[in-house]
């Protein structure tokens, strides 16, 4: 048996609808990309490194960082007006984008929920940067992004901005 036999024994089990197959019958990939954004200049430069690919759908995710016990980082009204904020990014590249707002303590922790929520068919991300010694410090979402998650996630190339 090959590993197109493989695709097509799923998929005539009916494990995808015909709406997320692509042409060789499997899930197309971008057919419903998560895409987080942390702010404004965030989600525009990611939805501009993301609009090459002709994703079916866009979902943009804002995660409000809660306390957890302990004063937020930054006021909830606050938070949600910088989501707003990126929404209306995402929405100058991508005008059907749709929006989740999740809330909560781990951000990779919301953003794997949030993809579940939306049935999204992968995590579509831009690296922030930082050094090496920041990324330690805020627990290498990127690692726990590649490394946990139940869907693909889609490392797009950072560009000039």
């Amino acid at each position: 048996m090959t590993d197109s036999d493989d695709v097509g024994d799923a998929n005539s089990a009916g494990d995808t609808s015909p709406d997320d197959a692509n042409s060789a019958g499997g899930v197309d990939l971008l057919g419903h990309a998560l895409l987080p954004v942390a702010n404004e200049k965030d989600a525009r430069a990611t939805a501009r490194a993301l609009e090459p690919y002709n994703p079916a759908r866009v979902t943009a995710l804002h995660v409000v960082e809660k306390g957890g016990g302990v004063p937020d980082k930054t006021p909830v009204e606050q938070s949600e007006a910088l989501a707003e904020e990126s929404y209306a990014a995402v929405r100058a590249v991508f005008p059907d984008a749709d929006d989740h707002t999740a809330y909560g303590r781990d951000v990779a922790a919301e953003i794997f929920a949030a993809a579940d929520a939306v049935d999204a068919t992968a995590i579509v991300y831009r690296s922030r940067g930082g050094n090496r010694i920041m990324q330690i410090l805020s627990g290498d979402l990127s690692l726990r992004l590649v490394t946990s998650a139940d869907v693909p996630v889609v490392a797009l190339p950072r560009t000039e901005e």
